[in-house]
């Protein structure tokens, strides 16, 4: 995995998990254009998938 998508996804992480001022679309959204323009051609499909199941999971997290 690139070290950018790491970035990405911990900073995208934290966003949907902590920030609850932020709605879940917009904070995904911000980060997969971000893995668009700095990443390879797979990581924004990796970041969306991955940041949209954790906001699916999110009420179960303690």
């Amino acid at each position: 995995m690139p070290a950018v998508d790491r970035a990405v996804l911990r900073l995208g992480a934290y966003e949907v998990v902590y920030a609850s001022d932020v709605p879940d679309a917009v904070a995904i959204s911000e980060w997969v254009a971000l893995a668009t323009d700095l990443s390879t051609d797979e990581s924004p499909k990796f970041v969306n998938g991955l940041l949209a199941r954790l906001a699916e999971v999110r009420p179960t997290l303690a």
